[in-house]
């Protein structure tokens, strides 16, 4: 199954970051551009491969398990390298550590439920997050490289900082849901 075109779609996502994080350090419009490009249709493809999976019902294990990965992957890595090469700055930094840190509690909680055969689904609001967060991330890949017209740099900080706000929302609800299977006593570790 792994060679089924929703897994393959994963894998490019996984697939693209070198070349996502190795243009980022080319300081040269084209190469800002061409990175967002490669950005926005790696988000893309996260929304096409679950579409394809359930249309096409070739929903896998392996698919279930890498989609997130590499959701992750991607996220991190860019945000990373966007502090590295100051696209992301001074206080706009603190909205990137906030998705990151969320994104470690919202895997090992999955994590340990999944343990307890509990499944928790991904909530609209968390979706949006999403949405904003890559858009975001896709104007600060473009940063001072974009129309002259626009404050891109201070949209795409807007922006982290809205999907910041919306992860720390999201995040409590998935603690507060997990802390239910948590504290029960009989699932004491």
């Amino acid at each position: 199954m792994l060679t089924s075109l929703p897994n393959l779609l994963t894998l490019s996502r996984i697939a693209v970051i070198p070349v996502i994080l190795g243009l980022l350090f080319i300081p040269e419009a084209w190469a800002a551009w061409t990175c967002c490009v490669l950005f926005a249709l790696a988000g893309f493809t996260d929304w096409v491969d679950g579409y394809l999976a359930r249309a096409w019902h070739e929903e896998s294990v392996i698919g279930r398990f890498l989609d997130p990965i590499a959701d992750k992957l991607l996220v991190a890595a860019v945000l990373f390298v966007l502090v590295a090469v100051d696209k992301i700055e001074d206080s706009s930094v603190l909205p990137a550590v906030i998705i990151l840190l969320r994104e470690v509690m919202v895997s090992g909680l999955r994590e340990y439920l999944a343990g307890l055969r509990i499944s928790v689904p991904v909530s609209r609001l968390a979706k949006w997050k999403t949405a904003i967060q890559m858009v975001a991330i896709g104007v600060l890949i473009v940063g001072d490289d974009g129309p002259d017209f626009l404050p891109v740099t201070l949209i795409g900080d807007v922006g982290l900082w809205a999907a910041a706000i919306l992860t720390l929302v999201t995040g409590w609800d998935y603690l507060r849901a997990g802390l239910k299977h948590m504290l029960e006593p009989s699932r004491g570790v």
